[in-house]
Parts: C-alpha cells; sequence; structure tokens
C-alpha cells in the first residue's frame, strides 16, 4: 500500500512547480535578510519569514490532500466565512492610522490580514458559481448573479478602504469570466460603466489614495511626501545597473533611504544589491509559476479545477504585475506585496495556501507529461 500511495505521489506531484516555488521564496528570505541588516533586531524578521514558510509548505500539501471537489461542495460555507472576516475586520481590525484602512487583525506582535485568505476564499466560490451557470453565462440574469458574488466583496472592501485589493478581486473576476467564455459585450458595457463611474469614484477616495494617483503621473510634486517611496525605489534600481552593486552593498538598502524595503518595496532591492540581471532572474521566476498554474488549469479534468487554477494565476499575475510596476514607476503605490518574496506571514501563508489549491488540481489532472 505505502509502495502504491509513493508512486501516485512521485507521478502525480509537480516537482517543477514546487522547485520553482523554493527558488523563489529562498531568494525572498535572502533579500529579506538583507533589507533588515541594518535593524538591531533583523533575525527576528528572517525567523518569522523562515517559520511562516515551513507552516506555508505544511498547509499546501494539507490543501493539496483534500479532493478539490469538497472544496466546491463547501461553497457556500466559503463564501459566507469570508463575508464573515471582512465584517469582522470592519468591527475589529487595526491599521486605520499606520495605513490607512482597517485591514489587520493584531494578536500582541501577530498581524494577520484577512482579505489575503478571502482571495483564495473568492478563486473557490466564484469558481463554483461560474460552473453553476456555465451553460447559460451570457444571459443577463447570470451575469448579474455574478456580477453580485463581486459586488458584496467589494463593498466590504470599500468600507476598509483598500483599493489595491478591490482591484485584485476585480481583475480575477474579469479573467475567471473571460476563461469561462463571457462575451465581449459585457466587458463594453463594463468599460462604459467604469468610464462613467470613475468621477464619482473619485470623490468617495481618502485623500491619501487621490495623493498617491495624482503622484503617480508626477512623483516630483511630492517628493517628500507620497512621491518619495517611488523616486527612492526608482534610484535603487537604476543605481544597481546591469550587475548591482553585490550583496549587502546596496547604500539605498542599508542606510535606510528605502522605505519599506523588506516589504512593498523589496524589488527595489533586488535591483540595487543584482541589477537588471537579478531584477530579469526575480520576475521570469515569478511568471514561470503563473504560467505553470495555466497549463495545470488547461490540463484540469473539471472545469471548476480549471477555474480555480484561473482564478489564483490571475491574483499572482496582478500582484507581480503591480509591485513591480509600482517599484519602477509604472503603477501606483497601492501596498501590495511581491509574493513568495516580501516579508509578511499571511502573505507567505496565504500564497501557499494557494498554491497547495494549484497542486491539488494537478495531482488529479489527466495525464500530462511536462
Amino acid at each position: 500500500m505505502f509502495k502504491t500511495l509513493f508512486h501516485n505521489f512521485t507521478r502525480n506531484f509537480d516537482f517543477l512547480l514546487f522547485s520553482l516555488l523554493v527558488a523563489i521564496t529562498t531568494i525572498g528570505i535572502v533579500e529579506v535578510y538583507s533589507a533588515t541588516y541594518s535593524y538591531e533586531d533583523n533575525l527576528k524578521f528572517v525567523i518569522i519569514q523562515v517559520i511562516a514558510l515551513v507552516i506555508g509548505i505544511c498547509l499546501m500539501f494539507l490543501v493539496m490532500s483534500i479532493d478539490y471537489e469538497i472544496y466546491k461542495s463547501l461553497w457556500k460555507y466559503i463564501f459566507g466565512f469570508n463575508i464573515l472576516l471582512l465584517v469582522a475586520v470592519l468591527l475589529f481590525g487595526t491599521g486605520l492610522e499606520e495605513a490607512g484602512g482597517k485591514s489587520w487583525f493584531r494578536f500582541g506582535p501577530i498581524g494577520f490580514q484577512p482579505a489575503e485568505l478571502v482571495k483564495i476564499g473568492f478563486a473557490i466560490t466564484l469558481a463554483r458559481h461560474i460552473d453553476k451557470l456555465k451553460d447559460d453565462i451570457n444571459s443577463f440574469s447570470n451575469v448579474c448573479k455574478l456580477g453580485l458574488h463581486l459586488a458584496v466583496i467589494l463593498f466590504l472592501i470599500a468600507l476598509q478602504p483598500d483599493m489595491g485589493t478591490g482591484l485584485v478581486f476585480c481583475f480575477m473576476f474579469i479573467i475567471m469570466l473571460y476563461i469561462a467564455g463571457l462575451s465581449y459585450k459585457y466587458y463594453a458595457i463594463g468599460a462604459g460603466v467604469f468610464a462613467v463611474m470613475l468621477p464619482i469614484t473619485w470623490y468617495f477616495l481618502q485623500p491619501y489614495q487621490k495623493n498617491r494617483i495624482l503622484v503617480f503621473f508626477n512623483p516630483e510634486s511630492d517628493p517628500l511626501g507620497s512621491g518619495y517611496h517611488v523616486m527612492q525605489s526608482k534610484l535603487a534600481i537604476g543605481s544597481g545597473e546591469m550587475l548591482g552593486k553585490g550583496y549587502l552593498n546596496g547604500p539605498q538598502t542599508q542606510i535606510g533611504i528605502l522605505p519599506a524595503k523588506h516589504t512593498d518595496f523589496i524589488y527595489a532591492v533586488i535591483g540595487e544589491e543584482f541589477g537588471l540581471i537579478g531584477c530579469i532572474i526575480v520576475a521570469l521566476l515569478l511568471f514561470a509559476i503563473i504560467i505553470r498554474c495555466v497549463f495545470i488549469a488547461k490540463n484540469a479534468k473539471t472545469d471548476f479545477g480549471t477555474l480555480v487554477c484561473i482564478g489564483i494565476a490571475a491574483m499572482f499575475l496582478f500582484h507581480t504585475f503591480e509591485n513591480i510596476g509600482m517599484c519602477i514607476g509604472l503603477m501606483p503605490v497601492t501596498g501590495i506585496p511581491l509574493p513568495f518574496v516580501s516579508y509578511g506571514g499571511t502573505s507567505i501563508l496565504t500564497n501557499f495556501i494557494a498554491m497547495g489549491l494549484v497542486m491539488n488540481v494537478r495531482y488529479r489532472c489527466r495525464v500530462i507529461n511536462f
């Protein structure tokens, strides 16, 4: 029996994806050490990251071990749990003064951002909802039902408020519906509604959110305020040139000029220390993980499995593109971490839970050779 289980595991486990995850998380731990090297308690950050990584890998195998069709049958409970988490953080959460939004639970020194877990739940529940309506996905009533599925989540996210996280949910929604075969006319209608709602949305944005958007177009307009992060990030990456200044030798990083260097702007640390080559390697590893998720989605044995993998791939794609984009000045600053690299226990744990779902689908895929 053990021999059979071992054979099934070695045949179905995605060693390529796991190797990519090991590579990118190793880079993340190495760079967290560098980014916090000037701190008195820098080893604390590395230890927390390693502990989160170990727990995350354990959770990945746990999630992988349960047939993903069971998650499909529990979708209503998962949706309810998502709502409960988002309501609870509004009532008992913290972070309004530090980050401008009530997005965190604090348990002493331990912080937890529920929205990160809700993203995974959203991929499952929306996949189940789409799968249920797939035979008539383009009927107006069904599109409205799916839109309501997103709207409930967005409403609670907007109350925090957390614009960056809201954009992640929107991107996942768009990509998953595209894969499900939604008619282009609905995208045209959506674009029109977005254009109409844009000035109205601007009115409801918090002052710091408006400032971030304005500074995105002209960082020099507030060089010591909202534009400071992006300007220092671009300087750090630019100073690294092709090969970088060497590990632990980046002045922007080690002197402490670069803000949020172990979290949101860790990509700038990589650019300063390892140059363009280092930046390209990290980006390629992340995009390889995303492409692998899409490949697994293509070979899933059910439409539900395909949609779950696509939702998770979309989440990682947005996180990667947004984080790298804001570090080089191509996207507004939103506080979205770089997957598997940025410091943060919540991010690492939820990233590996998401990978557990993808591994789950791969483990039960039709036989594939790559």
